[in-house]
């Protein structure tokens, strides 16, 4: 495999992430300053400031090298091999050997907080449903241990997986920038959803300390009664104009950040092209788009779709979208301007009875005991 050794990139500062194997390379120039203003967590290492130079025995660290790894969405940089070095009285130069990273696991240890950074670590790869059954299953304490061994965007997907109740006991602890930073990461009407369940002088103090423009969404998305559509809708949907093209929409589509659900359309307006948006002219799903020529305008290809109001009761939403078959309706004002859209899985989770996720799981174990048995 390829790797580079620490040393000889002066450019980049590495800093070992508290979420197990996770890695990432930070550019000098600008990364120093982000370390200072979000800090160095409990459970993470700095390869230049804790590894370079610690002592093994009779040798010490003259340098690590750095392998690059992706789950597909991302890419960080692992560990992969450390030269130790050894200093003798009768040469003038010390003598090297490399060793891999698995040989020397002292260095990488981290004693405060390593048994959640490991179980962080072990439920990466779960599914964020999967993760929330483990999560509800350990005493208070460990949930917020846990909690700050994750990673903010792995939080966030927890979170959303939790009734808003167990979503704030988790994230009390945390100080407000790094609140912060993990309900940005959360979907938008999620996040509606926990904000409302806090305290009043709580959610001020979050709403403020958020960038400008997702604190103005989240007021507008506050400002809908609950059980309606508009509590229930994210505008964080895809939205282009007419005169976009095919090619265009199926960049947009592509982008594996995109809920299914979201992915499945694209909605077509006038601008402007956030919500409100310009008048709503329709939409193509995602099939229509496989089939037209790329250089296709959206404006050619676009089908009319029942839209809905933001005061409409969810349980007619449900209907509404039962009776067209859709993934997704868009949720339009008087004006005709689109306001978001409503997936059918917040709808199903809407109407599920309270406590389905409980159950599930509880029916999950029980038939996986049956099986071991």
């Amino acid at each position: 495999f390829f790797f580079f050794f620490f040393k000889q990139k002066a450019a980049y500062e590495m800093l070992r992430s508290r979420v197990g194997s996770e890695m990432f390379i930070r550019d000098r120039a600008e990364g120093e300053r982000g370390l200072v203003e979000r800090g160095v967590r409990p459970g993470e290492l700095l390869v230049g400031r804790d590894i370079i130079d610690k002592k093994v025995g009779d040798e010490s660290v003259s340098d690590v090298a750095l392998r690059q790894a992706t789950d597909g969405k991302q890419t960080w940089w692992e560990p992969a091999k450390v030269r130790l070095a050894r200093r003798s009285a009768l040469r003038r130069r010390p003598s090297y050997r490399l060793l891999d990273v698995a040989d020397v696991p002292m260095l990488f240890h981290i004693v405060a907080g390593a048994e959640m950074a490991a179980e962080a670590a072990r439920l990466r790869d779960m599914h964020p449903s999967d993760v929330a059954g483990v999560v509800r299953a350990l005493p208070l304490a460990q949930r917020k241990q846990l909690a700050e061994a994750m990673d903010d965007e792995r939080l966030a997907d927890l979170l959303e997986e939790l009734p808003e109740a167990e979503q704030l006991r988790i994230i009390e602890g945390l100080d407000i920038e790094r609140m912060v930073s993990v309900l940005e990461e959360m979907e938008y009407d999620d996040l509606a959803d926990l904000l409302a369940e806090m305290p009043g002088d709580q959610r001020t103090r979050v709403l403020d300390a958020m960038d400008e423009e997702d604190a103005d969404v989240m007021r507008r998305l506050l400002s809908y009664e609950e059980g309606t559509a508009g509590a229930l809708m994210t505008p964080e949907i895809i939205i282009l104009g007419a005169q976009a093209t095919v090619a265009e929409a199926l960049a947009q589509i592509r982008d594996p950040e995109w809920l299914v659900s979201i992915a499945a359309q694209v909605f077509v307006v006038q601008p402007p092209y956030k919500p409100p948006t310009g008048r709503y002219l329709g939409v193509v799903h995602c099939q229509r788009l496989l089939r037209e020529p790329p250089a296709m305008e959206l404006g050619r290809c676009v089908e009319q779709e029942p839209t809905i109001t933001a005061d409409m009761p969810d349980r007619e939403v449900a209907e509404r979208l039962a009776s067209y078959n859709l993934l997704s309706i868009g949720v339009c004002d008087a004006a005709g301007s689109l306001l978001g859209a409503i997936t059918v899985d917040d709808v199903l989770d809407r109407t599920l009875p309270t406590g389905w996720r409980q159950r599930r799981r509880v029916n999950a174990a029980a038939s996986a005991r049956g099986v071991g048995g």
